[in-house]
């Protein structure tokens, strides 16, 4: 091979990786306009568009960082803008469309709450950035900021299907958004899901379950994804109890 066909292959080489390294990076800057559009949606008072941006941006949260390990295009940069995409997608975006829905008549209280949640998200991914090599893969520390994002924004879309308007579901809101913000920065374990290998076999009955579930997706999709998530913000605490419990009963 020449000296001229040699460049010519290390040029092609670069652009190439080039284009790798662009591509899951093309699906955090996806996600990051899903936010954008929830916030927009949500000072056009159109909310239920804005909840439904935030579950598009988790989709597209999800799956940037895993074409980026298929494609083995992992980078500091990478990770650096996944984080300030979470800020304004699972940070920002929800709370400003439940101040927007619910807080924004509660003055004082209701932006406070808000910005209870925005710190929550804040401290969450600061603390998953530096302690990512020292915890246990199997669990969050704390409530992850797209699963909190999800209960925020899954009671703003079921609110506006049921048309769920009065004082009461204004002050459930704000106990959504407390505590999702405040459950983001405990030390309650919640399962990440980071174990299970889906090259390996699985039983029939968890194949029939993955169909049940998408089937009951389908009968009634933010009731459904509410409900899920409603009983993920819970699971941590009951995990953790238990965990607790047990060590009493079988101290070492």
């Amino acid at each position: 091979m020449s000296d001229f066909q040699q460049e010519r292959a290390a040029l092609k080489a670069r652009i190439r990786r080039r284009g790798i390294y662009l591509l899951p990076n093309l699906f955090t800057t996806a996600a990051l306009f899903a936010g954008f559009y929830s916030i927009v949606q949500a000072m056009n008072q159109r909310f239920e568009e804005a909840a439904i941006a935030i579950f598009v941006a988790m989709v597209l949260d999800g799956l940037d960082g895993r074409v980026a390990r298929m494609t083995k295009t992992q980078s500091a940069f990478g990770a650096e803008y996944d984080s300030l995409s979470d800020m304004v997608s699972f940070g920002a975006a929800p709370a400003l469309v439940m101040y927007e829905w619910a807080l924004r008549p509660m003055d004082k209280l209701g932006w406070v709450a808000a910005f209870v949640y925005v710190a929550g998200a804040a401290l969450r991914l600061a603390r998953f950035n530096t302690n990512l090599d020292v915890v246990d893969k199997r669990f969050f520390q704390g409530l992850p900021s797209p699963a909190a994002a999800a209960l925020v924004a899954g009671f703003v879309w079921v609110s506006q299907v049921f048309a769920l308007t009065t004082v009461a579901e204004r002050w459930v809101g704000l106990v959504i958004t407390l505590y999702a913000g405040l459950t983001m920065v405990t030390n309650a374990p919640f399962y990440s899901f980071k174990t299970i290998n889906l090259k390996r076999s699985i039983p029939f009955v968890v194949l029939l379950l993955f169909v049940l579930g998408f089937a009951l997706l389908s009968i009634h999709p933010p009731l459904v994804l509410f409900i899920c998530f409603v009983a993920y913000g819970i699971s941590g605490y009951a995990y953790g109890a238990w965990r607790w419990l047990r060590r009493r009963r079988n101290p070492v």
